[in-house]
């Protein structure tokens, strides 16, 4: 049960500090009035619920089945009360269901279920809980619900594509890694005792020079990727680093367009959801701007809302930007003309994701050959480096 942090006055004037431990914050109210305690400030301190339980992400899959059966109730007319409370009693996943017993209590005090939703960010996407609170406020909220667990099912499953395809090469990255460590750091230095100095070449003094350096300073070499990494991450948690990282993930050879279509797709499928279910389209483009999941784009699309607010069509700025591939904005240009936006950016979700998910597998699929010769390649050097000062020492006792 949450507790809450009180400042409030007494009968006599003076202050008084506290803790009172109740199911919502109306209930804190009315307990702190029953002290004949005049609140001045009441908040929400933490809990096992509100604060271990937000922190602790809840499954993709298990959000979506929540999504979809809330949607099924509220359609079947049974009240959003009793629905919570049936969904609370599933002990389908134990984070989940402390999660919606405590948003239950929060929809009994007199808030929203949007506004209820996003206090829970690592089990309901922010931008989820934006689009409920659209549904709630223009009377859709079971077609936000159903189509919310349609969209997080397809992201679900585009993720899941893009992990299962990545582990190969992952996993070869890793293990070629090891093998070239291992033969640099154990079988080169004992080769070398074998072997005259007279007969080595240019790629063997390379070969052996790594190999020193390697296995006397891999503490300091250690340290130094670890300090690398560890800056990196510092400069990736600041404004600049972000945009940069975003706009370096953006123009990446390969998967920069892919990563650039993944994110469109989710642009384009969000915003025609809400304009289908009748949100206007500056307060869509305030919502679905977040939703393609890179800064990059959303000040565009957030540019792009500023030039609709003036009279200007959507397509013209998303044009300019580059971003944007041109066959989607033309898709784009004629259904604002033909005011068919909601089921031509659907449309172009549908089309495009099954387009980037054969891109992926074929990208996958270059990926592997190409690691396969880098990983032959530097084998094959230090191969190269040991055999020909022994085939030469072979020449000479001949």
């Amino acid at each position: 049960m949450p507790s809450f942090s009180y400042k409030a006055v007494n009968q006599t004037g003076s202050s008084v500090t506290g803790v009172v431990t109740a199911e919502n914050y109306q209930v804190a109210l009315r307990m702190l009035e029953e002290q004949s305690l005049f609140p001045v400030k009441v908040t929400e301190s933490s809990q096992m619920a509100g604060g271990g339980l937000r922190r602790r992400r809840v499954k993709t899959k298990y959000v979506t089945v929540f999504y979809s059966q809330l949607a099924d109730l509220l359609r079947a007319g049974v009240p959003m009360l009793r629905s919570l409370d049936v969904l609370s009693r599933q002990e389908s996943h134990g984070s989940l269901t402390q999660v919606l017993r405590e948003l239950r209590e929060d929809v009994a005090g007199g808030n929203a279920l949007g506004d209820s939703m996003a206090k829970y960010p690592h089990a309901f996407s922010p931008l989820y809980a934006a689009m409920v609170r659209a549904g709630e406020s223009g009377g859709f909220l079971e077609d936000v619900l159903q189509r919310i667990a349609i969209f997080s099912e397809k992201q679900d499953e585009l993720r899941n594509k893009v992990l299962g395809a990545l582990i190969y090469p992952a996993i070869l990255v890793c293990v070629g890694t090891g093998v070239v460590v291992l033969i640099m750091t154990v079988v080169v230095p004992k080769l070398r005792e074998h072997l005259r100095p007279e007969t080595f070449n240019a790629l063997t003094h390379i070969v052996f020079g790594v190999s020193d350096g390697i296995s006397n300073h891999y503490m300091k070499i250690f340290l130094a990727i670890v300090f690398i990494l560890l800056s990196i991450r510092v400069y990736m948690n600041t404004a600049s680093g972000k945009l940069v990282m975003e706009r370096a993930k953006l123009r990446m050879p390969v998967m920069g367009r892919i990563l650039t279509m993944v994110a469109i797709c989710r642009f384009c499928r969000i915003l025609g959801t809400m304009l289908h279910n009748g949100v206007p389209i500056l307060q869509a483009l305030k919502i679905a701007k977040d939703s393609a999941g890179n800064q990059v784009l959303a000040d565009l699309i957030e540019e792009s809302a500023d030039s609709v607010k003036k009279g200007a069509a959507l397509s013209t700025p998303l044009g300019e930007s580059g971003i944007f591939p041109p066959a989607v904005v033309d898709m784009i240009a004629v259904a604002e003309e033909s005011n068919s936006l909601e089921t031509v950016l659907v449309q172009i979700a549908d089309t495009n994701e099954a387009r980037t998910a054969r891109e992926i597998d074929l990208g996958v699929r270059i990926l592997e050959p190409i690691l396969l010769t880098i990983m032959a390649s530097l084998v094959l050097c230090i191969a190269v480096a040991l055999l020909l000062p022994i085939l030469t020492m072979g020449s000479a006792v001949q």
